[in-house]
Parts: C-alpha cells; sequence; structure tokens
C-alpha cells in the first residue's frame, strides 16, 4: 500500500467518525429527551477526541512526506492537498482544546434551548463567556500557525481564501446601497394589494406540503428525512442527510421556506462526487458555496411567480382550501416577496437579509478581536439593527442577540457566508440563464435541467476547484457582487 493510499484509508476512517458525530448531533437537536443532555455531551467530547488524536497522529506528518514523492494522478495530487490541509487544520489545536470546545459547546447550546424560550440572557451569558474565551484561544492559536489575523484564522475555517479586510470591502459597498433599496421597495409595495394568510395550518398538513415540494425539487428520500427542531438546520452525511424546520400553525409560509433553504444545502451534499465521499476533495467547496446552493433554491428558485404557479395547487389541496383567495399564485408570491424589516434572520426577506448578516459579522470580529466582551452584544446589536433596518430590540434577547445557534458552540467566522452565498447565487442563476430557459423549466414542472447545471458545474466538483475557480469556471468571472445588486432591483424594483 502507498503512503497515499494509507492517507486515504486513514481518511475513511476519519469520515466514519464524523458520520456518527454527525448524526449524534442531528439526534440531540431533534429527538433527544432533555435527560440525556449530560451524557451525550459527554460521548460526542469523547468522540471529538478520539477523532482529533486520530487527525494529529504523530505518524501523519512522516506519511504526507512520503505520500508528496509518490507518482500520482493529477486528482490525487487534488486529494492530496485536501488531505493535508484538513491534517494542518487539525493538528494546530491541542486535544484539551478539543474536548473542552465540543463539552461546552453542547452545554451552551443545550441551555440555549430553554433560555431562550425565557428570554433569559443572564443565563445565557455565563454559558457564551467560556465559549468565547475558548474561541479567542483557538483563534490565537490558529493565527499563530498562519500568519492570517484573529478572526480570519477562524474565517478561514468556512471560507478558505476570504479575508476580513475584502468582506469588509464588499460589505461597505452593500451598506452603501441596501438602506436606500429597502426603502424604496417598501414604498413600492405600499401600493401592492396582499391578502393575509387566515386560520391555521396544521403540522400535520404543513408536514405533508413540505414532503411534497421537496419531491419537486428533487430531493432523494432514500438518502434523507425531514424532521422537526428548534433551529432549522441541515445535518448528516451526503448518504444520510437530516434535514429540520420548526413551524408556526399561522403562517405554513414560514417553514415551507425553510424546508426549500434546507433543501438547498440537502441537493448540495447528496450531489457531491459519490467516488470522494470519505475524502475532504468530495466535502463542499466551502460555507459560502454551501450557502449558495440554500439560497439559490430559497431564493433564486422559489420566490418568482413561476414557482408560486407549481406551489399554490399543492398548498390549496393540502390545506383544502381551493378557494381561499390567499393562497392563489399572484398572493403567495406577493407575501414571498414581501419587503419589511423584521427581527429574526431565518424569517427575513432576502432585501433585508444582507443587513442581519453584516450586523452579526462585524459583532463576531469585534468579539474575537477583542475588540469588545460579550456584555456589550445586546447594546450593539441593538444599535446596529436600529441603524440597519430601524428595528429597536433592547431587552428582547430571544429575537434579537439569542436567536442564532451558531455562537453557542463556538462557530464564529460562519456569519459572512449566507450573504457571501446569496451573491454566488445570483452569479450562478445569472449565468445559468444563458444556457437554460429557467421560466420554461420551472413552467413545465420538471425542474432537472436547473439541477443539472447545477451538479455539472458546483456539486460534482467538490473540492477539487479553490472557490475562485470554481466560480470563475461556471461564470466566466470571480465573484462580482453586482449580479446581486441587480437581481434585488431587477425583482423588486
Amino acid at each position: 500500500m502507498s503512503y497515499y493510499q494509507k492517507l486515504e484509508q486513514h481518511a475513511r476512517k476519519l469520515s466514519r467518525l464524523g458520520h456518527l458525530s454527525a448524526i449524534c448531533g442531528w439526534d440531540q437537536a431533534a429527538m433527544m429527551p432533555s435527560g440525556g443532555a449530560e451524557a451525550r455531551s459527554e460521548a460526542m467530547a469523547e468522540l471529538a477526541v478520539i477523532a482529533h488524536e486520530l487527525s494529529t497522529a504523530d505518524y501523519l506528518a512522516d506519511w504526507f512526506e512520503q505520500a508528496e514523492q509518490e507518482q500520482l494522478s493529477d486528482a490525487e495530487r487534488i486529494s492530496l492537498a485536501a488531505l493535508k490541509r484538513q491534517w494542518m487544520m487539525h493538528n494546530i489545536l491541542p486535544a484539551d482544546l478539543v474536548e473542552q470546545k465540543s463539552l461546552l459547546g453542547s452545554q451552551c447550546e443545550h441551555a440555549w434551548r430553554t433560555q431562550r424560550k425565557e428570554n433569559d440572557w443572564e443565563g445565557f451569558k455565563q454559558n457564551l463567556i467560556p465559549v468565547v474565551n475558548l474561541a479567542r484561544k483557538e483563534a490565537a492559536i490558529r493565527s499563530k500557525a498562519t500568519g492570517l489575523s484573529l478572526y480570519d484564522a477562524l474565517l478561514d475555517l468556512y471560507e478558505p481564501g476570504m479575508t476580513s479586510e475584502v468582506l469588509d470591502g464588499i460589505f461597505a459597498d452593500v451598506k452603501s446601497w441596501l438602506p436606500q433599496l429597502i426603502q424604496d421597495v417598501q414604498n413600492k409595495q405600499k401600493n401592492e394589494a396582499v391578502l393575509p394568510l387566515t386560520g391555521t395550518f396544521p403540522i400535520v398538513e404543513q408536514n405533508a406540503l413540505s414532503l411534497d415540494v421537496m419531491k419537486l425539487l428533487n430531493f432523494d428520500f432514500n438518502h434523507g428525512r425531514l424532521d422537526i427542531s428548534t433551529h432549522p438546520f441541515c445535518g448528516g452525511v451526503s448518504t444520510d442527510v437530516r434535514i429540520t424546520t420548526r413551524y408556526d400553525e399561522t403562517d405554513f409560509t414560514s417553514a415551507l421556506m425553510g424546508v426549500i433553504h434546507e433543501t438547498g444545502h440537502a441537493r448540495y451534499e447528496q450531489g457531491l462526487p459519490h467516488q470522494w465521499r470519505d475524502l475532504p476533495v468530495g466535502q463542499a467547496r466551502s460555507m459560502g458555496i454551501h450557502e449558495s446552493q440554500s439560497l439559490f433554491f430559497e431564493m433564486q428558485l422559489s420566490r418568482n411567480i413561476d414557482f408560486a404557479r407549481k406551489l399554490a395547487p399543492l398548498a390549496q389541496k393540502t390545506f383544502n382550501r381551493e378557494t381561499d383567495s390567499a393562497l392563489t399564485a399572484e398572493n403567495l408570491n406577493t407575501i414571498n416577496t414581501r419587503v419589511k424589516p423584521g427581527f429574526i434572520r431565518v424569517d427575513a426577506d432576502e432585501v433585508t437579509y444582507p443587513a442581519h448578516v453584516i450586523l452579526r459579522y462585524e459583532i463576531e470580529r469585534d468579539l474575537i478581536e477583542g475588540n469588545i466582551e460579550v456584555d456589550d452584544i445586546p447594546e450593539i446589536w441593538d444599535r446596529k439593527m436600529q441603524a440597519y433596518l430601524g428595528i429597536d430590540t433592547k431587552g428582547n434577547f430571544k429575537d434579537g442577540c439569542m436567536q442564532d445557534i451558531h455562537w453557542t458552540d463556538g462557530s464564529f467566522g460562519y456569519f459572512p457566508s449566507y450573504t457571501l452565498g446569496a451573491m454566488y447565487a445570483a452569479q450562478f442563476m445569472a449565468a445559468m440563464k444563458k444556457v437554460v430557459d429557467v421560466q420554461a423549466v420551472i413552467t413545465s414542472g420538471d425542474l432537472s435541467p436547473i439541477f443539472t447545471w447545477l451538479e455539472t458545474n458546483i456539486w460534482s466538483k467538490g473540492c477539487t476547484l479553490s472557490t475562485d475557480e470554481l466560480v470563475k469556471q461556471a461564470t466566466g468571472e470571480t465573484l462580482n457582487p453586482r449580479f446581486f445588486q441587480q437581481h434585488l432591483m431587477a425583482r423588486y424594483l
């Protein structure tokens, strides 16, 4: 067995441990009784330590050195580079920090589920402070090893090659035109009639509608399922994708849009190169590209009149409301493209959504860099919400700085991926329309040509190309945020 083959075998062992951890994490969020939290946290921490020990084994350094001298194919060279990056990322952190991060993250995330409902910032803060302190330690270690700034060292985990300097420029540009766009769209929509949804939409029926829409989106139910959790997410592994949503019996569109969003993530996972599924080269390119797929499904694909014409009959039949004027395609499309600043990021329309992301990015960047402390978060959150969206969050922690799950487990550096994803999605759609009649495809009810383009240009590439290479190969140029601005102006103005 060659050294490269040994490294592949080692990677597959780690992948299988990651598989178990992912399913345990899904179960913790969707199925586990509250009394199992402590034992589950300890078990997952133990699993994390075992994986870390394997990832940082002393003999791996020699294996990489030997493998680099071997005669490898181009594909194996690319795979080896991905394996080495993953090894270096793991090797940076000491085992006790990995264990502590898993333990503190599980405890903070589990407590958050109750504390958020109770608007208990003081209680949550006590759990968040040690998570932030540990994230700062991790950032310092990674910064020293990579030469990146503290925040960029964490950002690099999710967006390889991206820096806060580049993000600051992109987001400064967005902030220069977004507030006026939000106001202009709201002024335009004042004259648009919209019928509100009335009555209740039972969860059982909402779930049935969600499953029907997932079928329309070609979700593979042999390799995935839909469940309920406090915070919608996509987890599991490519051969067993778990997505979740949360239901509101007064508004079925909220859960449905969440399902469509997570289905975009899931289709990307299910479309990754099967032959490399247990290797780093077969994983998603970056979280920005991952989010581009969920936002392509949710924003580019589903929030237009053509998709609404497919959705309306399904909704009318499922809820037994064939004569309900609120469930016509035109009215549903108006509801789904309504722009109104709100508290909750995951429920935000696509025009105000970037403001939610920029706010979180600026806070987490300054938090990791040590410019602010956890105690400062509520006041800064409220100030930025007032400035960006005109919303007061004073004292409303559950709909403010406690609404997201990301910081509870130390996932700092993730939030920029959401708006980067929206920008990539707009650019992908612009490129797709040059070769696919998207409107005709949606009208036909067979969305396969859309998914074929995505599979050919995005999903099947896995991690074989850098983000810039992937985007340029698919669209003819690297990230150009103007496609996003043009998309918003064309749809809403």
